[in-house]
């Protein structure tokens, strides 16, 4: 695909990760994550607690609970509990991923990850690039 067309899907995608962020109730940071294959988006997801769980992030003191599940790592787990699969698939993310959240991206299959800011460690981006994913950063969304 021509490099314009394709920055234009990328941002279109991104577009779309940030609006899942959107429904993130975690108040420190909002997360929106969509996966794409063939052109075709396979899942989705945001921040949050797990099923079942009420919907607050943080603890009395602001701090975020451990068990609050990352973006890419909720719609990784879409995908497993479906028939579709990461393999050789896009990861788009409003947010680069932290270093646990980078593992699953590696081990899922995922070859190509765009994301809009850093997240404060970019270790998780480091160890992506050493196993072979391609990384595209994209900061402005609008044109």
């Amino acid at each position: 695909m021509q490099k314009e067309k394709q920055l234009k899907y990328d941002k279109a995608y991104l577009r779309i990760a940030r609006e899942w962020s959107k429904l993130s109730h975690c108040k420190r940071k909002q997360v929106g994550a969509v996966i794409v294959k063939d052109r075709m988006i396979i899942s989705d997801g945001y921040n949050g607690t797990p099923s079942g769980f009420e919907n607050f992030c943080e603890d009395e003191e602001g701090y975020t609970k451990w068990y609050v599940l990352h973006a890419e790592a909720n719609a990784i787990l879409k995908v497993a509990a479906s028939t579709q699969s990461c393999q050789g698939a896009t990861l788009y993310i409003t947010m680069s991923p932290c270093k646990e959240c980078s593992k699953l991206i590696h081990q899922a299959g995922i070859t190509r990850l765009v994301y809009c800011v850093d997240y404060k460690d970019n270790s998780g981006l480091d160890f992506l690039k050493k196993a072979g994913v391609d990384l595209i950063q994209i900061t402005q969304l609008d044109d």
